[in-house]
């Protein structure tokens, strides 16, 4: 049996032990119930140090031009949907998260590893919640640049855990009204930078599998060390799947006790030729006694092993 088949099981699994009362609608708040992820292996690094992905091959200022053309509007984090929002105070979520940074950071070192597609099979299983602080987690590595992307042009959200505007956006840069600089947010820090959804659309599978969705992506490669792209759900619709098509990798949210195993497992199966990098499991019940879960799975590459 498969590592995934494993994890996703596993995740339909923890619907027979939880007893608390149905999650709300939306992302998950629960931050000490993210499990972490297990990826494939990689080459051992020596610090995270090594890991500037590119950043010595930046334009510097061509970076910094970019950065005086985009907008710099006051964000409002919101604690209850960042585990970063607490200022210094260390928490369970943040160090989850700053785990699942450096397993990236150690993929990357073996092959070519950038742009990441993070989508879910159905709704509310937390993709938004981990796009976001996994973000967090990148922007807080010193000299690392990072830019989030809200590619669910359905139903955009990744707006609110940063309290940032939602428009211009995504869908006013591919209507081919507006350049990549005016629809990108900059950070208080400087170094975390945010593309919203923008304004409504009617045909949103086909702006995103424009050539000008793939023209952004490859010129902000060029000044970015990590994009995060959050999509919508990928049983709904096949936007995740067209963007993995351009991106270097997938990370697939499961909300343990929530999602059947055949929805999951159908769900996730496409991926499995697109660079899927492994489960994040979220919303573990810890109450039942079973801790942290760490799942992934064997790649058919030659390369891959666990963590």
């Amino acid at each position: 049996m498969s590592r995934i088949h494993e994890a996703l099981k596993k995740a339909a699994g923890e619907r027979q032990a939880q007893r608390a009362e149905a999650a709300p609608q939306g992302v998950d708040l629960s931050v000490d119930q993210l499990a972490e992820v297990v990826l494939p292996d990689a080459r051992a690094i020596s610090a995270e140090s090594q890991l500037r992905l590119g950043g010595a091959g930046h334009g510097i200022q061509a970076f910094q031009d970019f950065v005086k053309k985009c907008a710099h509007p006051v964000w409002r984090i919101n604690p209850r949907l960042s585990v970063f929002g607490h200022g210094e105070s260390p928490t369970a979520g943040a160090e989850r998260f700053r785990t699942l940074r450096s397993r990236l950071f150690q993929v990357a070192t073996a092959r070519p590893l950038k742009r990441i597609v993070i989508t879910s099979s159905v709704p509310a299983e937390g993709k938004t919640f981990v796009t976001a602080n996994l973000a967090q987690s990148f922007a807080r590595q010193p000299g690392c640049r990072v830019l989030l992307i809200d590619a669910d042009l359905r139903a955009s959200r990744l707006h609110l855990p940063f309290g940032a505007p939602e428009s211009p956006g995504l869908t006013d840069y591919l209507k081919d009204e507006i350049d990549e600089a005016a629809i990108t947010q900059v950070g208080a820090e400087g170094n975390l930078f945010f593309i919203p959804g923008g304004s409504h659309v009617t045909n949103p599978s086909e702006l995103l599998y424009s050539s000008r969705m793939k023209l952004l992506l490859d010129r902000m490669s060029s000044l970015f060390d990590w994009i995060l792209l959050d999509t919508p759900p990928a049983l709904a619709v096949h936007d995740a799947s067209l963007l993995a098509d351009v991106c270097d990798g997938v990370l697939f949210v499961v909300q343990a006790g929530s999602t059947d195993f055949e929805v999951a497992e159908k769900a996730s199966a496409e991926f499995r030729a697109k660079n899927l990098l492994g489960i994040v499991l979220n919303r573990v019940d810890k109450s039942e006694g079973h801790g942290d879960y760490y799942y992934g799975y064997y790649s058919d590459k030659p390369a891959a092993a666990r963590i």
